[in-house]
């Protein structure tokens, strides 16, 4: 059931990035199709819960009251972050579309490069995977956990609370903030999250007309990347909120896919790389993660669960 307008109901979280997000994904059907969108606000455990996504395990805290709206059919269809949907697939919903990713790194805000920081500045990050990574490669410096939205976290540096935060950068482009981008993080120093970058286009899975027209935006090249990406996460059993960095490049022939684990402190990282056909994806990711899980693996990630 559409809106009484005949558009269709995109529900999306409130918050300014995910609004910016859903409003770039709706003006994409748009000019593809000529289709009338209408933006649906949803708030989510996530925007109100005061506890740090690591705490809560991380995936799913944003996502479950747009699928709820699915469900009760009070949306068409949702668009997520993909690193914040869970790996374990929902049977009732469907990844209808995967549109081409943003930049995939993360970014440093702050006066600053990372390099000329000074010997116990406090850098903050949401993120324990990030903690981890630049913990190997600064560990002088004093890794603080926050939360909140771009510009909460930004403020911190502003007031002198922080000397920096590493934030997405496709976040903070989309946001038109790139300009306050100190440093942007090579895949060789810090590896992204899994689906970093990358937004998710879901409805349900008893719709095939509404998946068919929403798959007009799906890009194959990112679908696959990232499919190999989470494969690794899930294999892993691992949330969003772990220590795992995974990238993943579909060239239309060869897919190339890197993924970490890092201990706590930074000291010790299991890195494997693994190439094979985009059309198995999934399974060059669970390979990759088997063959990380072989080398202790497993046991960095217990470190990061005591």
């Amino acid at each position: 059931m559409t809106s009484r307008s005949g558009a269709l109901r995109l529900g999306t979280r409130r918050s300014l990035l995910a609004t910016t997000q859903s409003q770039m994904v709706a003006d994409a059907y748009v000019e593809r199709t000529g289709r009338a969108i209408e933006l649906v606000g949803v708030t989510t455990f996530g925007d109100v819960t005061k506890a740090h996504l690591a705490q809560l395990g991380g995936t799913g805290v944003f996502v479950s009251a747009l699928r709820d709206k699915l469900v009760e059919d009070e949306i068409d269809f949702a668009v997520h972050s993909l690193k914040d949907l869970p790996t374990k697939q929902d049977p009732r919903f469907t990844l209808a579309a995967l549109p081409a990713r943003h930049d995939h790194r993360d970014a440093l805000v702050g006066p600053h490069k990372f390099a000329d920081l000074p010997p116990g500045a406090r850098v903050g990050t949401g993120s324990p995977r990030r903690v981890a990574m630049l913990s190997a490669l600064r560990p002088d410096l004093e890794y603080v956990a926050i939360r909140g939205n771009a510009d909460t976290r930004i403020g911190k540096v502003t007031s002198g609370e922080l000397d920096a935060v590493v934030l997405a950068a496709a976040g903070l482009t989309r946001l038109g903030r790139s300009a306050e981008i100190a440093q942007i993080f090579e895949v060789e120093e810090l590896l992204p999250a899994p689906g970093q970058g990358a937004l998710a286009v879901e409805c349900r899975a008893d719709r095939p007309d509404l998946i068919e027209f929403l798959g007009v935006v799906d890009d194959p090249a990112t679908r696959s990347a990232v499919i190999a990406e989470r494969a690794v996460l899930s294999a892993l059993e691992a949330g969003c909120a772990a220590p795992v960095g995974a990238f993943a490049v579909d060239d239309g022939h060869t897919l190339n896919l890197t993924a970490v684990v890092v201990s706590i402190d930074g000291r010790e990282a299991v890195r494997k790389s693994a190439a094979g056909s985009p059309s198995e994806a999934a399974n060059l990711g669970r390979l990759l993660a088997a063959e990380m899980i072989a080398e202790g693996a497993d046991r960095l990630m217990g470190e990061h669960s005591r």
